[in-house]
């Protein structure tokens, strides 16, 4: 598995950003398997993977077992830092962070990593703020990602709970604008579910019993549903932590469509 530090320049935020990528091409045979065969896979399927708030490109790698299982399952993995802005657009300081994630990204990797184009391929994923980015940004463009999965989806504007009250309303209002205005914009999951008119994605949602976010999960869970989604919700033990996402990105690559187990030994590798 190689892993990958980089700096890309975007035009939807007009600066640098850092990304992290997880790319499963280096693998080799066992030494002692001479008629072993490692598959050489020309374009991988890609999971966009983001981080909640408060955090960085870094997360996944330094918070779960993610490169091992990618790594099994010839699975890419896009990491980009997201800053705190929930991964929705901000034109008047033109930082257009869904652009970002659900476009020029996604070009961006294509032109630099042996990834697949196609939508079944392709997926989206986080946590908590990234979550909803995932579940917003999965919805928005409907067009790029086949399958969508949101752990503990910190959904703010049509949250049924005071949900990260101890940001304060003003951080709410700079990140989604007006919020009586932004329930009816393409910042909330209940609208654009709502407006969708194709239903061909899949979707995986998890929240743990003793998050206090799990009455939003059962909510985004039953909007989809009722729209005619294929939808996945499993519930578990733990809260809005670590452990709780180790285990259920685990049960999000098994769940995506990946093929079975590859062999061989590559960097992620340790006898």
């Amino acid at each position: 598995m190689a892993y990958i530090q980089a700096s890309v320049m975007t035009e939807s935020l007009l600066r640098t950003v850092n990304i992290n990528a997880v790319i499963p091409s280096d693998k080799i045979k066992m030494p002692d398997q001479d008629g072993q065969e490692v598959k050489k896979v020309k374009t991988f399927k890609t999971l966009y993977l983001l981080h909640g708030i408060f955090g960085s490109q870094v997360d996944w790698i330094n918070g779960t077992n993610l490169q091992r299982w990618a790594e099994e399952k010839n699975l890419a993995v896009i990491m980009p830092a997201g800053d705190n802005r929930f991964y929705v657009d901000h034109p008047l300081t033109h930082d257009y962070y869904g652009k970002f994630i659900g476009e020029e990204l996604v070009r961006l990797t294509r032109d630099l990593f042996p990834l697949s184009d196609r939508k079944e391929d392709t997926f989206i994923a986080g946590l908590s703020m990234g979550g909803y980015g995932a579940l917003r940004n999965g919805l928005k463009y409907n067009d790029t990602f086949g399958c969508v999965a949101a752990l503990s989806p910190a959904d703010i504007i049509d949250s049924r709970g005071n949900v990260l009250s101890f940001m304060g309303e003003k951080y709410l209002e700079a990140v989604f604008g007006d919020l009586k205005k932004a329930r009816k914009s393409d910042v909330s999951l209940d609208w654009l579910i709502e407006n969708q008119k194709r239903t061909d994605q899949k979707y995986y949602l998890a929240c743990g019993l003793s998050d206090p976010l799990m009455k939003d999960a059962e909510h985004i869970t039953e909007a989809l549903t009722k729209k005619g989604y294929d939808v996945t919700f499993e519930k578990g033990e733990g809260a809005h932590e670590w452990d709780f996402w180790n285990r259920h990105i685990k049960r999000v690559i098994d769940w995506l469509p990946l093929g079975e187990t590859e062999s061989g030994i590559n960097s992620g590798n340790v006898l």
